[in-house]
């Protein structure tokens, strides 16, 4: 995927999930022109292979995103962390926020990362989806991060291993 090709629409996506009530870092409302500058200023750590991001799409517009951010160092480049997973909210209950965590993990695999780690609002609709798909809770962190709203949440943190490929042998 191009980021900045689909920096609009990532943005507008963005905009949606921040202003309709998730939790993936940004205070509402989060105005267009904010998230156009925040995925814009994804694209250096793309070009530098820090970050991978993946869009799902239709014909019409980015229904859904994921990404791994891979640390830079050189102890810690067995494992990435999983971030903004975000579905359309249009888009939900069809099954596609697992489709993307399923191609953010395989992607890892062949990366030869075998340790994925992420954080979510603890009692989010999120938790359902990391938990049937094999994740493991390690515990929650009292007031960790603001909700859209600005209220201090708890989150919760999960890890999971990824069997390495044979690409990776």
């Amino acid at each position: 995927m191009q980021l900045l090709h689909r920096a609009a629409e990532l943005a507008d996506l963005l905009t949606g999930t921040v202003n309709g009530g998730a939790s993936v870092g940004f205070l509402a409302p989060l105005s267009r022109a904010e998230a156009l500058a925040w995925w814009e200023g994804r694209a250096a750590d793309v070009a530098a292979g820090r970050l991978a991001v993946w869009a799902a799409c239709d014909r019409e517009r980015v229904l859904g995103t994921v990404s791994l951010a891979f640390p830079d160092k050189a102890n810690s480049r067995h494992r990435a962390e999983l971030v903004k997973l975000m579905v359309h909210p249009e888009a939900r209950g069809r099954g596609l926020g697992r489709r993307l965590l399923a191609t953010a993990e395989a992607a890892a695999a062949a990366a030869g990362v075998t340790l994925l780690h992420l954080d979510t609002e603890t009692g989010s609709p999120a938790e359902h989806l990391y938990r049937s798909s094999g994740w493991t809770s390690i515990g929650a962190i009292p007031d960790y991060a603001a909700d859209p709203g600005g209220v201090l949440r708890p989150t919760t943190i999960y890890y999971k291993r990824i069997p390495a490929t044979a690409l990776t042998r």
